[in-house]
């Protein structure tokens, strides 16, 4: 038997609705802070990711996929959403518009990661990007806006871990001090800080192994190391959303797994931490769209999985809407009402009323079971005498009540059935 593949899964009937709910809330967000809908392919020139990710992070080195089309261009299954929005941003001249140029997308991305518990090989993202701006007040409404979202879902209780990672000015030197202090540690850390020590240094900080998690502690903080410039936009960061009444907490080993970070940095968790607890994150990258070979500009984003929102979501057991089913069932008792059945559901649906017909040859009372088990509220009967007097019998599945309704006036009736809740 064929199956998914690993680390995939199949987004079955019954959980559409929680998807459904939770990318309306994000549209709506997105309408209420003034961003634009951008979709890009689901595939992108590879250098795309190796430029902006770089290489000594886990996604380039051992997490994307990449592969080689007929032409011989190495392209890569979409790593993550950020790089595409800025390719994309230059591509288009959107540099051209007023700025910031405020943009969101949904979508699969991909990486070739240990599957578990709210981490698959195929996530889906929702990020919104806001490019051309480096106002610290646009880092702090990012993170607001980030913020209301999980509150529109009704996670409420949240952790924001803050941070400035500086930027190309500052952190060198602050780099050189966390080499220096990991110098005596080498035999300690893992295999993978070993390696990031020469490449990646500031990953180190992030290692989830527990040794490696105690040497981290003790490391010199960048908050300490960071310029008068990078100084003035933290506190500034901190300065707006505190006058949002927007807690949150500074995390001096806060660095985010992807290398075009720069300055503010942040994640948010849920109250009741686990493994892969947090929900989203995002950060200042002010380098990201000149190293992809446009002019310098600064930009600040936000991305989060939609797997891990819904399981944090089910954890809460929230009410969420059902999503619309068919509002009539047409019963049908032999092939002459079969025929009148698919004329009537015609018209019902092009009158807007969602419907279907009975198929196969099944008895009545199995058609009345299958219509009950799928919620139908509205059950039209057509038989031979039904034809005969060109009407249908109504039954409300709720009562039990049955009524003759001439064919002619079913669409209205049942119009005004749908609207206001009553039998027609």
């Amino acid at each position: 038997m064929y199956k998914a593949p690993r680390g995939t899964f199949d987004i079955l009937p019954e959980e559409q609705s929680y998807w459904t709910y939770v990318e309306q809330k994000a549209v709506s967000l997105c309408h209420l802070y003034g961003y634009q809908p951008l979709t890009t392919p689901i595939i992108e020139d590879a250098q795309i990711f190796t430029k902006a990710v770089a290489s000594g992070t886990d996604i380039v080195d051992k997490e994307m996929y990449v592969f080689k089309d007929r032409s011989g261009q190495e392209l890569a299954l979409r790593a993550e959403g950020t790089a595409p929005v800025c390719r994309a941003y230059l591509e288009h001249g959107l540099f051209n518009l007023p700025q910031p140029v405020k943009l969101y997308y949904m979508g699969p991305a991909f990486r070739y990661e240990r599957p578990q518990s709210g981490r698959y090989r195929q996530h889906h993202q929702f990020g919104f990007e806001a490019l051309g701006e480096a106002d610290p007040a646009l880092d702090a409404e990012v993170i607001q806006m980030a913020r209301q979202f999980f509150h529109s879902l009704g996670i409420t209780r949240l952790s924001i871990q803050l941070n400035s990672i500086g930027c190309s000015l500052c952190r060198p030197g602050y780099l050189q001090v966390l080499r220096e202090h990991y110098s005596g540690y080498l035999e300690t850390v893992c295999s993978d800080c070993n390696t990031r020590l020469g490449r990646n240094p500031l990953r180190v900080l992030d290692c989830k192994q527990a040794s490696c998690q105690e040497i981290a502690v003790t490391a010199p903080k960048i908050s300490d190391y960071l310029c008068l410039e990078c100084q003035s936009h933290f506190r500034s960061v901190q300065k707006y959303l505190e006058a949002m009444d927007i807690p949150f907490q500074l995390n001096p080993r806060l660095v985010r797994g992807l290398d075009y970070y720069t300055r503010t940095v942040f994640e948010i968790e849920p109250g009741e931490k686990g493994g892969q607890s947090t929900l989203g994150g995002g950060g200042r990258y002010d380098d990201l769209i000149e190293e992809l070979g446009g002019k310098p500009t600064p930009a600040v984003g936000f991305a989060a999985g939609l797997e891990r929102i819904i399981l944090n979501l089910k954890k809460q057991k929230p009410d969420i809407p059902a999503l619309p089913g068919p509002e009539v069932y047409i019963s049908c008792l032999e092939e002459a009402a079969k025929i009148e059945a698919m004329r009537t559901a015609a018209e019902l649906r092009t009158a807007g009323i969602a419907a279907i017909t009975a198929t196969g040859d099944k008895s009545l009372k199995s058609q009345l079971r299958q219509a009950n088990s799928l919620g139908i509220a509205h059950v039209l009967i057509i038989g031979k005498e039904e034809i005969s007097r060109r009407s249908v019998t109504f039954r409300d599945m709720s009562s039990g009540e049955q009524k003759t309704i001439p064919l002619s006036e079913i669409v209205t009736a049942l119009l005004s059935r749908v609207k206001s809740g009553t039998n027609p």
